[in-house]
């Protein structure tokens, strides 16, 4: 049996996936919410019953699944089952959110980076018995950069999500000039500084960059937080998030839109 992990406002891509399992494997073989409950079934047996016999369990990873309190209790009880090798996840991720924490030691299927085409190959290939989809491109990243917005500034948190990062020193990418823009600082009054023009990263892509870094630690509940002040009215056009691992050495970390 394949399990159909999804919220609702995902259908539109997930019913897609659907019928083509349906149509090549079965309709008795795919629990799919659609056609696996009928009126009148109670909705928790039905769902027991095709978690219960499910080998193949597809979760849908996106904001909406994330923050539905039903698809939370099905993937954690496949995790569960797959702690004891009753069953299989793979993850199908459909839009920029973050993998939770305990599945990246899977390889996931990246329908947003991919296509639809690309990851339904790759979904019956794995369905199948042949395993040949890659591995998504996020890693592992104890940092995250959240970005909003305060009227016209932009406020970014970094926060540091499970442990202490020692070195709270930030690059904050944009593609505009350094008269278009002031940063400014609410961690602390101690701030170093220093705008970079033409920072050609590892992809071949140059931006401008702005750091800001203090000496103290990051650590969980306690973010950097820095705020960007657009002047003329010009508008921020932030590209992203470095940060300092250890000295001379940078990585970018996930950027977030919205508030954490």
């Amino acid at each position: 049996m394949i399990f159909l992990s999804h919220n609702h406002k995902d259908k539109v891509i997930v019913e897609q996936i659907a019928i083509r399992l349906r149509d090549i494997f079965g309709e008795e073989k795919v629990f799919y919410d659609s056609w696996s409950m009928q009126p009148g079934d109670g909705i928790i047996d039905k769902m027991n019953d095709g978690l219960s016999e499910c080998k193949l369990f597809l979760f849908f990873v996106s904001k909406n699944s994330l923050q539905s309190n039903m698809v939370k209790l099905e993937w954690q009880n496949a995790v569960i089952k797959a702690t004891k090798g009753e069953t299989k996840i793979i993850p199908v991720k459909l839009d920029d959110c973050l993998m939770p924490a305990i599945l990246l030691q899977s390889l996931y299927i990246d329908l947003f980076g991919n296509g639809l085409e690309v990851a339904l190959r790759q979904i019956v290939d794995v369905v199948s018995g042949r395993n040949t989809f890659q591995k998504g491109v996020q890693e592992f990243s104890n940092l995250r950069a959240y970005t909003y917005n305060e009227g016209d500034n932009v406020i970014i948190e970094c926060h540091a999500e499970h442990y202490l990062e020692p070195i709270s020193s930030f690059i904050f990418l944009v593609t505009n000039n350094q008269d278009e823009l002031a940063f400014n600082c609410r961690s602390s009054a101690m701030v170093r500084t220093g705008f970079n023009e033409n920072l050609k990263l590892n992809n071949g892509k140059i931006f401008n960059g702005q750091m800001m870094a203090i000496e103290k630690a990051t650590v969980p509940g306690f973010p950097f937080i820095i705020y960007i002040e657009p002047k003329h009215g010009i508008q921020v056009n932030l590209v992203g998030v470095m940060h300092e691992k250890k000295m001379h050495e940078w990585g970018m970390i996930p950027l977030v839109h919205g508030k954490k």
